[in-house]
């Protein structure tokens, strides 16, 4: 039976938590790192990591700093802009001697992981994106942008029911109340969390980060697999289109009624296709 364990590592003054699954047997299979979006967690993976160990992968799935069970620094140490994100993640590729990676994302600020890409193609095997802002057009939704709004902001985030109404929102599906209990975690335990959350959310840069982003894949030169839950209500479906055509190396592949967090509800669907696409 493949366990997944929970693990944290210090680099510098930053503890990441991140949770891991080894293969039964060791093999030069690129390990894959999952990166989650706002509001979710590591926990997201929990149904797709057991998978990737059956067929021999070592999979990383870390929490975001400031979210999660990850180390929540304070802005002398941490300034939660994409550019220290982007710094911190390398350090944490670094930290765990990975020469090179597969990455899986989904969600807003999982672009950390395709600005690393796009700024370390070397150290890529394969490009997996799931419901992520990558075309220049794409818009932070209402449910997440409120938490950077200048008082709202504040009161929204200490409220744990943002985190309720924002997966279930985006996801388009009911979270059961055991899986929501566990996401609420990091506004319940503590207040800091929720004030993270409007650090980042007004840090995020969206409008340029994803116009870089949609350039870069443009030029992409390694594969890329996009699933894409076509139901997505924050994300148009169109420029996802219209980027694809622009590059052969980019792969699509739709699941119809999948929304924001596919892999909320569609891990049984996603799980063969990245497999099959990593092998």
């Amino acid at each position: 039976m493949i366990t997944i364990k929970e693990n944290k590592i210090k680099i510098g003054s930053l503890e990441w938590y991140y949770r891991e699954i080894l293969p039964i047997k060791d093999n030069h299979k690129t390990p894959v790192i999952l990166l989650h979006g706002l509001l979710s967690q590591s926990f997201c993976w929990l149904e797709i990591m057991p998978i990737l160990g059956e067929y021999g992968y070592h999979g990383i799935a870390p929490d975001w700093l400031g979210w999660g069970l990850s180390g929540k620094p304070e802005q002398k140490d941490f300034d939660y802009t994409p550019s220290s994100y982007l710094k911190a993640f390398t350090e944490f590729i670094e930290g765990l001697k990975l020469e090179k990676i597969s990455l899986v994302v989904q969600g807003f600020l999982a672009t950390i992981g395709i600005q690393y890409a796009l700024q370390y193609p070397e150290k890529i095997d394969k490009l997996i994106i799931l419901n992520t802002p990558i075309s220049s057009s794409a818009k932070l939704p209402w449910q997440i942008a409120q938490c950077g709004v200048p008082f709202l902001g504040d009161m929204v985030t200490q409220d744990p029911l943002i985190v309720d109404r924002t997966l279930e929102k985006g996801s388009g599906f009911v979270i059961s109340d055991q899986n929501l209990a566990f996401y609420r975690k990091p506004i319940v335990t503590s207040s800091l969390a929720g004030r993270t959350l409007v650090k980042v959310v007004k840090k995020l840069n969206l409008k340029q980060v994803i116009t870089d982003i949609e350039t870069g894949l443009k030029q992409w030169e390694k594969p890329c697999l996009i699933i894409w839950g076509k139901d997505d209500p924050w994300l148009e479906f169109a420029p996802i289109e219209e980027l694809v055509n622009s590059n052969k190396k980019l792969k699509l592949i739709t699941i119809e009624e999948a929304k924001h967090y596919p892999q909320e509800h569609f891990s049984k669907e996603i799980s063969p296709m990245i497999v099959n696409f990593l092998g």
